[in-house]
């Protein structure tokens, strides 16, 4: 039996599910290279800001995986207020090339200085986990 917090989204017959933006950070370059997800399962975690997306490709294989969390820490400026930042956070999406290498972008966040942190490619052959 599925979660309650995982969503089962099945692009042809789910007209009210919205589908990942799978492409968001997929360059140009790169498009006619990966392998197109069909399907996609998504996992919402309820304590915290996190989430995690597979895409499955015609055959049932993973084709594309995403996930986002973000871990806070209360801050005060003069020990009476406080209030949430993120003390560290990943994005990751990654697409599996029809040359069966993973394409992976990745961004991290840490410090909570809300300085806007760096992406990066990398190849890897399997999908982050």
């Amino acid at each position: 039996m599925e979660s309650a917090n995982l969503l089962r989204i099945n692009r042809p017959g789910c007209s009210s599910c919205p589908t990942p933006d799978w492409q968001i950070f997929l360059p140009n370059e790169w498009r006619d290279m990966v392998v197109e997800p069909f399907d996609f399962k998504q996992h919402r975690e309820y304590e915290m800001a996190a989430t995690r997306s597979f895409g499955y490709d015609i055959d049932g294989a993973t084709c594309y995986y995403a996930h986002s969390y973000a871990l806070n820490q209360s801050r005060s400026d003069d020990d009476e207020d406080f209030y949430e930042v993120v003390a560290y956070g990943e994005t990751v999406h990654a697409w599996r090339l029809r040359d069966e290498r993973w394409l992976i972008y990745r961004v991290v966040y840490s410090g909570g200085d809300c300085a806007p942190a760096r992406g990066f490619y990398s190849f890897a052959e399997r999908h982050p986990q």
